[in-house]
């Protein structure tokens, strides 16, 4: 008997009315798997050019949208709407003004009515895992860019989702704090056994931060290649300079302009 996958994209049409009442095919015969690695996790990436399509497609895994056709699954089970098995972090920032960083953690807790005590426990330990061990008391203003989505992102974790979706979430960050952002990432998933979808249009960020690659087509979005990124010796401050990654980088790229896929891509950070 074949292992049921962790996600499963089968036949997936989406299109959607614009401003003007035109029907927008966003995206067309999608099909793709990740595959279910308990207590390993995976980091699938999904790369294209900006408005091809890429949140659209995270959008109908999230449920907040439905496929015109296809099917879209996790663990087995048909996606009909939002649900907690599934954690979003966007790239704007979406923390509550009015709430401290403990506070915003806390809000999926409340809702599954935790227990105040509870709550605080679990709170504190993902926020120290994500770095803002001194910031728990702080409010979103007094926090950079780059700390307000580690808040998201602790936010996210502490609900323990089966499916973490990530669209393009350092993409309002600069090169430096975008880079301490997504090893820190990396750091804080290796423990918590995740399974990530991520969107970006970032070579260097994808292979970074990949076990798989999914590259896309503009749009209409379709799958144009799968790519298994090998396992880096280490990922840390050189790895982007090392002999390995610019291999795979380059590999991406040379797909990309064979695939005639340009656009908006960012070729490096």
């Amino acid at each position: 008997m074949s292992e049921i996958p962790k996600l499963e994209l089968k036949d997936v049409y989406i299109s959607y009315t614009d401003r003007k009442g035109r029907t927008v095919q966003a995206a067309e015969d999608v099909n793709f798997t990740l595959a279910n690695k308990p207590g390993v996790g995976e980091m699938a990436v999904v790369l294209g050019p900006s408005g091809c399509g890429k949140s659209t497609i995270l959008k109908s895994v999230a449920g907040l949208l439905t496929p015109d056709s296809g099917t879209v699954k996790i663990d087995g089970q048909l996606v009909q709407g939002t649900g907690r098995d599934r954690g979003m972090v966007f790239q704007s920032y979406t923390s509550f003004a009015w709430r401290t960083v403990r506070q915003n953690v806390e809000y999926g807790l409340e809702l599954q009515g935790i227990a105040k005590e509870e709550r605080k426990k679990l709170s504190l330990a993902i926020i120290e895992k994500v770095g803002l061990k001194d910031f728990a008391d702080a409010l979103p203003r007094q926090l950079s860019g780059g700390m307000k989505q580690r808040v998201a992102i602790a936010r996210t974790l502490v609900n323990k989702p089966r499916l973490i979706l990530m669209d393009e979430p350092f993409g309002a960050l600069d090169p430096q704090t975008r880079w301490g952002m997504q090893t820190t990432m990396l750091d804080v998933l290796k423990t918590e056994d995740n399974t990530v979808l991520f969107v970006t249009h970032d070579v260097a960020e994808a292979v970074y931060l990949a076990d798989v690659i999914f590259v896309l087509s503009h749009r209409p979005a379709k799958v144009l290649h799968r790519i298994d990124v090998p396992t880096f010796e280490s990922r840390n401050a050189t790895v982007k300079q090392s002999a390995e990654f610019k291999r795979v980088e380059n590999e991406v790229l040379e797909l990309l302009h064979n695939s005639n896929v340009h656009g908006n891509i960012r070729v490096g950070l």
